[in-house]
């Protein structure tokens, strides 16, 4: 054997080493696969540990790892390979709380991963009817909204704050006590082929990003029982900047994406593209600015929704007195949304109400204040199918009657939240320069409203607006109020 032979190999040998330096199993840390050891101090001695290492893996191999809250350190991931499932306790007294309540905390570090084919079970329904059970016992304070306890009394699985270079990858989160992850004030977070099942208790959102930069959420699963992937901003002159959704497929109790409701600072540069949604009570895209922030630079493309209540509701309000949103530059692409008669989460745990039934289909929406329009919006080869059968007794509200949708400027933005609307496909009002190109409306049954109607709206156009209303032949399909210099084409 040469002498340059032998430098390959004993490279490779010191590389091969250097590299399994840098897995450290959770046995050496005499933490339990057992399902019953609390291997709290444990798994946040290795933690600790391996960062004064300078950094690596924390692996743990198949079983049931049952921890409290730990906090993640720099330069640390968790690896969970496949059969190992990180178990919450069910005792509130073993998480900790510092803004939110939650299982694994990051706070103020960089460089960190949740990787491998493993499971992160929050035991979620339990832990929250234990977190009643103190509450009632007058351990532990707490507002109680609702007949359930506050969701930062309840842990989240995982709660990050201020940290660089973030990735979740491959893993699979379930049964939330309240919001599943949040990812807040963070940069270059990557959430991808990740697989969220959380229908435990209520308020579990899927993915929730709070006024972070540089995000991508791909190739990910998210069933839950409220918003599937929404984003917020909780802090004024704070915002989320250049955030990519793509190739993800969502069901929820609520909306499918959402910007909100929490919208005090900004939303830009912002692409969700190529993502499905299915059996969803709410809206598959609603966008808000109703807390005095803004929503800016938007591209949602290829969006496939079935089985969902509304296809797209656009809103600024104004929660807080003398604080409206403002929104513009918003372009939906490429979209085809099928709207059904009945309830869309019917059977699944904890559904979105059953709201001032009975009622008609509301319509996609695209809604802002007399003082505060929603601005430059384009829409463009965009497919709704609707049940159609829009009964005039449900508390009819005709195209001569506009004057009575009610402004609820300060009211919580869902597309519902109007009441009965007088189009049956699309509401514009309080808007300018809305290009709409391609637009199909589908109607399955006659409805005895217009296809579209716009309230105070200017400058905007409409080429190529296919309304298909079975049983109506020369019905007009747009009706305009008080709007000037649109086109119809």
């Amino acid at each position: 054997m040469n002498i340059k032979r032998i430098s390959v190999i004993a490279v490779f040998l010191i590389s091969a080493l250097t590299a399994t330096a840098k897995d450290y199993p959770a046995s050496l840390f005499g933490i339990r696969s057992d399902g019953v050891t609390l291997n709290t101090r444990s798994i946040q001695f290795a933690l600790d540990y391996i960062e004064k290492q300078g950094g690596g893996r924390l692996v743990f191999y198949v079983g049931r790892y049952l921890t409290g809250s730990i906090h993640m350190r720099s330069n640390v991931s968790i690896h969970l390979n496949e059969g190992a499932i990180l178990v919450g306790s069910l005792n509130p007294f073993d998480y900790d709380k510092n803004g939110w309540t939650s299982l694994i905390f990051a706070r103020d570090v960089k460089n960190i991963a949740i990787t491998g084919q493993g499971v992160i079970d929050g035991q979620g329904r339990q832990l929250a009817f234990n977190v009643v059970d103190v509450i009632q016992k007058g351990l532990v304070k707490d507002g109680f909204r609702f007949d359930r306890p506050e969701a930062d009394a309840r842990a989240v699985l995982i709660y990050f704050f201020n940290c660089d270079n973030v990735t979740m990858r491959k893993v699979t989160i379930r049964n939330s006590a309240s919001w599943v992850q949040i990812y807040e004030q963070s940069r270059n977070v990557v959430l991808d082929s990740i697989h969220v099942d959380s229908k435990a208790y209520w308020n579990n959102d899927g993915i929730d990003i709070v006024d972070c930069e540089k995000v991508k959420i791909t190739n990910s699963f998210v069933d839950s029982d409220d918003d599937g992937i929404c984003i917020k901003s909780h802090t004024p002159g704070k915002r989320n900047d250049d955030i990519e959704i793509r190739n993800n497929t969502i069901r929820s109790s609520a909306n499918g994406i959402k910007f909100g409701t929490a919208t005090l600072g900004g939303f830009s540069n912002i692409r969700i593209v190529n993502n499905r949604v299915f059996d969803t009570y709410r809206s598959a895209v609603t966008l808000a600015a109703v807390d005095g922030g803004y929503v800016e630079n938007i591209l949602v493309d290829s969006l496939y929704a079935t089985t969902t209540g509304n296809a797209i509701f656009l809103r600024i309000g104004e929660r807080r007195a003398g604080f409206k949103g403002r929104m513009e530059n918003v372009t939906i692409s490429n979209l085809y949304c099928e709207v059904p008669l009945l309830k869309p989460d019917a059977g699944y745990e904890y559904e979105g109400p059953y709201e001032d039934m009975p009622r008609n289909i509301s319509p996609a929406g695209i809604v802002g204040l007399a003082d505060a329009k929603i601005n430059n919006i384009t829409l463009t080869n965009v497919t709704i199918k609707y049940p159609g059968g829009g009964n005039a007794l449900f508390a009819k509200v005709g195209t001569d009657q506009l004057s009575k949708v009610p402004e609820k400027v300060n009211g919580y933005p869902e597309f519902s939240m109007f009441g009965e609307l007088p189009a049956w496909g699309l509401y514009v009002r309080h808007a300018q320069n809305i290009k709409v190109t391609n637009l199909v409306l589908i109607a399955e049954k006659k409805d005895y409203r217009p296809a579209v109607v716009l309230d105070d709206v200017q400058s905007s156009s409409f080429i190529g607006l296919d309304a298909k209303e079975a049983g109506s032949k020369s019905k007009k399909a747009l009706h305009q109020n008080a709007s000037s210099n649109i086109v119809v084409k």
